[in-house]
């Protein structure tokens, strides 16, 4: 995701490891940043400008197309997701699609801390890739396979990630994960390739337009 500054919390140092309760508690209003939760580390991510664009580049294309559907799907401006087997770790999507009517009635901490839980929640999460590549191909693709996030975008625009995950010679890379029968299976976009999407079909975007913003 973004590039990490590790945070000296207000936390007593004993205290380090903090739980997401305290995570939430502690959690700033306003402008001051956005925080992950990485075992029990609180981590303030740190966007460049690149990244922001191509973000909010795929976000807005996929309103376009929510609202072009009239899905019953929405993309929160800032939503945290809980790790399933843990309270001491939790993670901000760059972009992440949720369905309303789970939201409306499977989430019991959504309306108070915008904390998903549920996993069938969340139709799709999209990371964007920074230098710190490892948190997205390792940490987070196993954290939402575990959830059972039906659909994991990772948009590595400059092509960073290792070369198990984008083959050699490396070069920029739409990884997009299906989940099939509890596994991601991956379809590696690249060059001028047009991105197939299972939660939109209909979708025309292909890799050159988003690595091209990342230019």
């Amino acid at each position: 995701m973004f590039v990490q500054d590790k945070i000296d919390s207000d936390l007593n140092q004993e205290e380090k490891l903090v739980t997401l309760n305290k995570f939430l508690d502690w959690y700033p209003d306003g402008y001051e940043g956005r925080f992950e939760l990485h075992n029990g580390v609180i981590v303030k991510m740190q966007p460049t400008g690149t990244h922001e664009q191509v973000a909010g580049f795929l976000a807005m294309e996929l309103s376009v197309e929510i609202k072009r559907l009239n899905l019953p799907l929405f993309i929160p401006r800032q939503g945290l997701i809980k790790a399933i087997d843990t309270d001491k770790a939790a993670y901000i999507p760059d972009v992440m699609v949720l369905d309303n009517n789970f939201v409306k009635n499977n989430e019991p901490m959504w309306k108070k801390r915008s904390t998903i839980t549920q996993g069938a929640t969340i139709k799709l999460a999209i990371e964007v890739v920074s230098t710190n590549w490892q948190d997205d191909y390792l940490m987070k693709l196993g954290e939402y396979e575990k959830l059972g996030i039906e659909e994991y975008w990772i948009i590595d625009y400059l092509g960073l990630g290792g070369r198990r995950y984008i083959g050699s010679p490396k070069q920029p890379t739409i990884s997009i994960y299906h989940l099939v029968e509890g596994e991601y299976v991956v379809e590696l976009f690249q060059g001028q390739n047009v991105l197939k999407s299972c939660l939109f079909p209909e979708l025309s975007l292909t890799t050159a337009q988003i690595f091209e913003l990342g230019q």
